[in-house]
């Protein structure tokens, strides 16, 4: 299956409609992690020594299809100015007259960045009628956001009815990269899960069961298939998960592994008093916040003999420094490994980042939940219109 990329059409001179996703963190008004911003710099360098007119658009945060302008893309604009090299446009709508006015006076090789997309609630609906205003735009459609492909938005999914659609060159990265995780894994293939959404996770287990040698798992999922077992769990959190999402999943496979020890505390808190307990001996008012030593170990020599690993989530709550040992501890491990490391989550990500070892992973995907649907096999709005023919498999 191969993917339509932009490198096969002829965008000299036309005006090109440009998602990202631009969805970075902001704190205190001021951007805090700019990794979305320079993951998409290739592709809009591409397009600039083409000589095309770029239209970029993207979205901040959730204002619910209301201005707001804390979430505002003025600065963003700015920050991209800097890595570009050349002025940045940009104007305070996503359609309308001044829009369309902006594009018309836009030259070759000369960027204009829109306005939040989800300063309208019609993105977020997939309208049709907003997607064919943002269309009348431009003359070529390219998605390059990757990590909001699996939504079904009006400038991801209902936009590519009405224009020549492409994948930038971050998109056909991740396409790439992915595809040969599930199509042509190098062995033993290590599958490490963490965090919540289960849902997603427990589909790409059953994906992966047969295919994988060893699955890691911590966090809420290991949560609630431990309670499927029988196992204590305390009052640990679930997020509303119940057993039903792991109907037909083998949980006596032994490729599946679960955590051996964890470290448990009566509330969430930096000030919180933990310790670490065997597995099965959590006490009801006992929370489970991270793995223990002896799963990190058990863990890190499964990944020392791996030809490849696949990362996605954290493997405790990993926002309290306290409780980040485990994740951070198997995030070292992993880059020390030999294995071919493939990591995508925004905890993941910061765990390797803040230890100075994200440049060690082989290939980082932008995209959490996207990844994750992506290799458990499920239909993405955003990638499926971009295939050469509809089979995703």
């Amino acid at each position: 299956m191969q993917i339509k990329s932009i490198r096969d059409v002829d965008i000299e001179n036309k005006r090109i409609f440009l998602r990202v996703d631009f969805n970075v963190s902001i704190k205190e008004g001021k951007i805090d992690d700019d990794f979305r911003i320079k993951m998409a710099l290739d592709t809009i360098e591409y397009l600039l020594t083409k000589r095309a007119k770029v239209i970029i658009a993207t979205h901040l945060g959730r204002p619910k299809g209301k201005k707001d302008p804390d979430l505002s893309l003025k600065n963003i604009a700015k920050r991209l100015e800097d890595y570009v090299g050349i002025e940045v446009g940009f104007i305070s709508d996503s359609v309308g007259s001044r829009v369309a006015d902006a594009v018309s006076n836009l030259e070759s090789g000369e960027i204009l960045m829109l306005e939040n997309l989800r300063f309208y609630s019609e993105e977020e609906k997939n309208d049709d009628e907003f997607a064919s205003e943002l269309a009348s735009l431009a003359d070529v459609y390219v998605n390059d956001a990757f990590s909001v492909s699996h939504r079904a938005h009006a400038s991801v999914s209902a936009i590519t009815s009405h224009l020549p659609s492409y994948a930038g060159l971050l998109m056909e990265k991740e396409f790439n990269a992915l595809g040969e995780v599930y199509h042509k894994p190098k062995k033993p293939l290590v599958i490490a899960m963490g965090g919540a959404k289960i849902a997603t996770k427990v589909k790409l287990i059953k994906r992966f069961l047969d295919k994988a040698d060893h699955i890691l798992i911590g966090g809420v999922i290991s949560n609630v298939i431990l309670d499927a077992k029988g196992i204590s769990i305390g009052k640990s959190k679930m997020d509303g998960n119940d057993r039903s999402e792991l109907e037909n999943l083998d949980l006596t496979s032994p490729k599946l592994h679960l955590p051996v020890d964890l470290v448990v505390a009566k509330e969430i808190s930096e000030d919180a008093e933990s310790e670490v307990v065997a597995t099965g001996s959590v006490s009801e008012d006992d929370l489970i916040l991270d793995i223990g030593p002896s799963t990190v170990d058990l863990f890190s020599n499964i990944v020392k003999n791996a030809k490849m690993v696949v990362w996605n989530g954290p493997f405790g709550y990993s926002e309290i420094e306290k409780f980040a040992n485990g994740t951070d501890n198997f995030a070292d491990v992993l880059c020390k490994s030999d294995a071919y490391k493939v990591v995508g989550g925004g905890e993941s990500i910061t765990a390797l980042d803040k230890t100075g070892n994200l440049s060690k992973i082989d290939f980082v995907s932008t995209g959490g939940g996207a990844m994750l649907e992506f290799l458990a096999g499920d239909p993405m709005p955003g990638v499926e219109p971009l295939l050469r023919d509809k089979s995703n498999n």
